[in-house]
Formats: structure tokens, C-alpha cells, sequence
């Protein structure tokens, strides 16, 4: 399956997203720091990055930004918890290929990223 990093500042959350897509057979490696996700995506071997929009240092949008230029083929679903339509165009036209609110709901989540990793955009 899938290699996936998920960023989330609350080390729960980062925890909940990753037990949900381990269980469907990815790989899938949580992290709470900014830095620390994007030095991973650098190596190249991640297919998707989940990240949350409110982070530590960074926003999401940052780090999309920043992981697009070391790997721009990655897909990438942002998650939020205030979800406004500003920060959802932002997240696309930056190169976001979904976008979830919180709280997660396993199934929207499960699909929403089969959905990004089986399309070609």
C-alpha cells in the first residue's frame, strides 16, 4: 500500500489517523514537529502527507509548500477543525489534493485517501 506521514501537532490525533490507515495495510508514520515531517518527505519515499492546518511553528499551508518543493508529486490532504473556505483555496491552489475537518470520521477519511492516492491530478 501506501507510504503516508501524518502531521498534527496533538500527538493523539497524529495517533488516531495513523492507527485508522495502518489497519488499511499503509505505512504510515505520525509526527508532531514540523521539521521533522518534512526532512522525512525530503527523502522521497512518501506517497501522501496528512497535515493539519494549525500547527506549532507553521501552518499547514507551509508545510504543503515546503514538502511540495522537496517531493512535488506528493498528495496531500490537509485537516482542520476550523474550516473556512479561504484556507480550503488556499490548500488547493497550493497543490492540496483534499481537505478533511475534525473530528476525523474514519470512513470520509479512509476514502478521502483512497480516493487522493488512486487519482493522477
Amino acid at each position: 500500500m501506501a507510504s503516508i506521514v501524518v502531521l498534527d501537532d496533538v500527538s493523539d490525533a497524529g495517533t488516531l489517523v495513523k492507527r485508522i490507515l495502518d489497519r488499511k495495510g499503509h505505512q504510515v508514520t505520525a509526527f508532531t514537529e514540523e521539521e521533522d515531517a518534512i526532512r522525512h518527505v525530503a527523502k522521497g519515499t512518501t506517497d501522501l502527507a496528512i497535515l493539519d492546518m494549525k500547527l506549532k511553528r507553521l501552518t499547514g499551508v507551509e508545510v504543503l509548500a515546503e514538502m511540495k518543493k522537496h517531493a512535488p508529486d506528493i498528495k496531500i490532504i490537509m485537516l482542520t477543525g476550523y474550516p473556512t473556505l479561504e484556507t480550503a483555496r488556499e490548500a488547493l491552489k497550493l497543490g492540496a489534493n483534499e481537505y478533511c475537518v475534525k473530528p476525523i470520521d474514519k470512513e470520509e477519511l479512509e476514502s478521502k485517501v483512497l480516493e487522493v492516492l488512486e487519482s493522477n491530478s
